[in-house]
């Protein structure tokens, strides 16, 4: 295993860095930092919203061997700390990029200041499922995953609603690295943090699709559950009409909610 190289875009104006709360958006498997604009367009006069792709997708060089969440986790602290060194951060993703905010949670808690996993889960499907996907992807490339994906990433009638946003996105599972893709396969097979979520301590909130076939309401529930169990302050939300990509079918709501998470925990952090 070894740590992928991550490069992120900009999607707050353009000003320098360190007077607002800095905000870390992180992206489902197939998808790009297209994922957050419109979400970060609504953030993006109060906090410093920079969103990140995984290896081989949109910006970020493809991957030469495999990585693990964990690993993906260490890249997102280098990242930070290549344009804000030490600084702490709050951090929203969704899906793969939610179960890297649960290990940036579980091993890097220090430099966070809130989380939110969105569409996500402590563990997400089957490891046999993830590692027939990644030959599939390995032989076939990316576009083979369209389909499904656009059934899967959407609620009924959103593609019909937003037909030129929607294809945008598909359009970045089509032109992303068909060898990174596998791997990021690959990373989700070994993922399993079900047993850690107790040791997470960061202000943390777990958003989910009603419609999410991929990561149901019940998986929010249990993220929550396992961090409060262990002491820590969780809390789950369910947005209805939403599937599995939140942050780009419900823009203002997440954005909204994230203000909420983001707002909280800052003026928790002072009163300390």
């Amino acid at each position: 295993m070894a740590k992928p190289t991550l490069k992120a875009v900009l999607l707050s104006p353009q000003r320098p860095l360190g007077d607002r709360p800095l905000l870390v958006a992180g992206p489902s498997l197939g998808t790009s930092t297209l994922l957050w604009t419109d979400a970060a367009t609504a953030l993006g006069t109060d906090y410093d919203v920079v969103a990140w792709d995984l290896p081989g997708h949109g910006v970020s060089p493809a991957a030469t061997e495999p990585f693990d969440v964990a690993d993906l986790a260490d890249a997102v602290v280098e990242l930070v700390d290549s344009i804000a060194p030490g600084a702490a951060f709050h951090y929203a993703g969704v899906s793969l990029g939610g179960a890297t905010g649960l290990q940036l949670g579980i091993k890097h808690g220090v430099r966070l200041k809130s989380l939110s996993v969105q569409c996500s889960g402590a563990k997400l499907g089957t490891p046999e499922g993830w590692l027939e996907r990644a030959e599939t992807v390995r032989t076939q490339g990316t576009p083979v995953m369209i389909q499904g994906s656009a059934q899967r990433w959407f609620a009924p009638g959103f593609m019909d609603r937003e037909p030129a946003r929607s294809s945008r996105l598909l359009h970045a599972l089509r032109d992303a690295d068909r060898f990174s893709y596998a791997y990021c396969c690959e990373a989700l097979a070994s993922f399993d943090v079900r047993g850690d979520l107790g040791s997470i301590r960061v202000p943390t909130q777990a958003l989910a699709g009603a419609e999410d076939t991929v990561a149901p309401p019940s998986f929010a529930e249990e993220v929550a559950a396992g961090i409060t169990a262990g002491g820590g302050t969780a809390s789950a939300v369910t947005l209805g009409g939403v599937a599995h990509l939140a942050p780009f079918e419900a823009p203002g709501h997440v954005a909204e909610l994230l203000r909420n998470l983001i707002s909280w925990s800052e003026s928790h952090g002072a009163a300390k």
